[in-house]
């Protein structure tokens, strides 16, 4: 069994051959949500989050990261294994978390937003680089053959998330 630091290291690589191996295996579920939070943590240092709702501020995000790692996972669920699965589509949402977890491997590098100047270019360039690795875990965790089809369910759902986060905004006023 491959460690976390190199499962890590080969989602952001993009082998699509470590996204199979954390969908089949049940244990590494702990790994994908301990890597979607040093994610977060890595996003709050590198955005520099100072002053004295620094705390609040830093927990609030790392639950945020947790609350849309798991809406994120079943939204993809049900909307590819669902409404757009093809005939080898066979998933659930373990399997999604999990595979969408590794995904949020390249997210440690935002830590590197630390460096002035240097912010803007890194959130930018790692999000991107997060985009790829989700289309492909995405892709893998739904068995498609074509990575246009994990490109749409990830923009369906990317749709259907900005929504949901528009509804609780309006509800809490936020």
């Amino acid at each position: 069994m491959s460690t976390l630091v190199q499962r890590a290291v080969r989602a952001a690589r993009l082998e699509s051959a470590i996204y199979e191996e954390v969908e089949a295996d049940h244990t590494a579920t702990g790994q994908a949500m301990l890597v979607v939070v040093l994610s977060s943590v890595a996003a709050g240092v590198g955005l520099g989050f100072a002053g004295p709702s620094a705390p609040g501020r830093f927990l609030f995000g790392i639950l945020a990261a947790l609350a849309g790692w798991l809406v994120w996972a079943a939204l993809t669920y049900w909307i590819g294994a669902r409404w757009f699965p093809e005939a080898e589509t066979r998933s659930d949402v373990g399997e999604l978390l999990r595979t969408l977890g590794f995904a949020a491997s390249p997210g440690l590098l935002r830590v590197l937003g630390v460096f002035v100047g240097l912010t803007t270019i890194v959130f930018v360039a790692v999000n991107l680089w997060m985009l790829a690795t989700t289309v492909i875990a995405v892709r893998q965790a739904l068995d498609y053959r074509s990575t246009w089809r994990a490109v749409g369910v990830c923009a369906w759902g990317w749709a259907v998330q900005l929504l949901l986060v528009a509804a609780v905004q309006l509800v809490f006023r936020y």
